[in-house]
């Protein structure tokens, strides 16, 4: 790392997305220096836009909540399936799990611009279009190069670093952590409409996720917004797509037309903004944490968007890390695998077993059928919700056991 500007932090923060700004916001009301290194300039897109229940556990805790309410973002109250005829919705206040009976559906520009407001509010100091180009962990104190937007540099040195950094994984990539994803890879393509619906029946308090009539493993998102626009996604494999339009507009719109229920939904949509796409996110790496650092979210692990679990993992391993770190600058000793890898994991591996079973079609039988008791449906709007870490719930404590069996039963009783 070249000679240059050298700075001296307490707690250096990679990123001032979701996870960012709650760890950044929860140390620094434990009275903690933090500072935040964010690539991008706020307000920027990004999608993981329905946020699940147990969000707002961690919202609150950061003081933000208040803002949130206030923000007027679309009211969410659970998840609804489609699949051809059948339609099932599941309510987050009629879960297992004792929590937050209801969420919103955000605009992550916006949300994320007032989580990070909030963060400055509180004392948080946000450098945006700063870059992290270099990283030396190995040193006494962590270390990382910083490129500003004029292109000069300057070095921070801190008791620690938390990397929040999301898809552009900054620590996995500059220290070599990034591992293979055991998940296929997949692409989304997706845009944002004025959606028009007027469909009786449409519920705008819950996602939509509808499933492909024909082919089980490609599925759409619909998650309306307050001001009459929705976000709407199809994912599927690299086999589905390279059979239809490479025109994005036109591919996502040629998967919607082989899919009536969604199609009728929406008809008469106004198709206003350009189509993106994203593939390969799925993603892993070797460790959790290391000397001086540890990762959040996104930036360790991502799993699938179909549950919508990316916010809700990123958010619960901000807090889980920013009270660790509390402990540990305070001059006690923190097992950073036992205390923060090891139980984050435990829920990540719920979420992984029924993200699994989505695309090999057992948790679509169970999602589906329609004569599950009304305590198997609490227990699955639990984890629907985001309570993928409450052992109370059998579900939780032994996801694939669970999930195998009930699948078989729901699949003997379609016969």
């Amino acid at each position: 790392m070249p000679n240059t500007e050298l700075q001296q932090r307490q707690v250096l923060v990679i990123g001032a997305g979701p996870s960012g700004a709650i760890a950044a916001a929860l140390l620094k009301r434990k009275g903690h220096d933090v500072l935040v290194i964010e690539r991008q300039r706020f307000p920027r897109f990004s999608i993981g836009e329905s946020l699940l229940a147990h969000c707002l556990d961690f919202v609150e805790e950061a003081g933000m909540l208040e803002a949130v309410h206030a923000a007027g973002f679309q009211f969410k109250n659970g998840a609804a399936f489609a699949w051809g005829e059948a339609y099932s919705a599941f309510d987050f206040g009629e879960q297992f799990t004792p929590g937050k009976p209801t969420t919103f559906q955000v605009q992550r520009a916006q949300f994320d611009q007032l989580l990070a407001d909030q963060a400055q509010a509180q004392g948080v100091e946000i450098r945006y279009e700063h870059e992290i180009v270099e990283a030396d962990m190995n040193a006494e104190q962590p270390r990382v190069l910083v490129r500003r937007p004029d292109g000069s540099h300057y070095a921070v040195q801190a008791d620690f670093v938390l990397d929040a950094s999301g898809y552009g994984r900054v620590l996995p990539r500059l220290l070599d952590l990034e591992a293979p994803s055991s998940f296929p890879v997949r692409q989304a393509v997706f845009t944002h409409i004025e959606d028009r619906i007027s469909q009786p029946g449409f519920d705008r308090d819950k996602i939509l996720i509808t499933t492909h009539p024909q082919h089980r493993d490609i599925w759409f998102w619909t998650i309306p917004f307050s001001d009459g626009r929705t976000s709407v996604g199809v994912v599927a494999d690299a086999t589905h797509f390279a059979q239809a339009p490479t025109d994005l507009d036109a591919c996502l719109q040629h998967f919607i037309a082989q899919t009536p229920s969604l199609a009728t939904v929406l008809e008469h949509a106004v198709w206003d903004t350009p189509a993106r796409t994203i593939g390969g996110y799925s993603a892993n790496v070797k460790s959790l944490h290391g000397r001086g650092f540890a990762l959040l979210g996104n930036a360790a692990e991502f799993l699938d968007p179909v549950f919508s679990s990316g916010v809700t993992i990123a958010m619960r391993s901000a807090s889980m890390a920013a009270n660790l770190l509390h402990r540990q600058l305070q001059g006690n000793p923190v097992d950073w695998q036992s205390e923060f890898a090891d139980p984050l994991k435990r829920g990540v591996d719920t979420f992984r077993v029924y993200v699994e079973g989505w695309y090999d079609g057992s948790f679509q039988d169970v999602i589906y059928h329609p004569g599950s008791s009304p305590e198997i449906r609490a227990m699955i709007s639990s984890i629907l919700a985001g309570y993928a870490w409450d052992t109370r719930n059998p579900f939780v404590a032994e996801p694939r056991r669970r999930l195998r069996t009930l699948a078989e039963l729901c699949a003997r009783e379609a016969v």
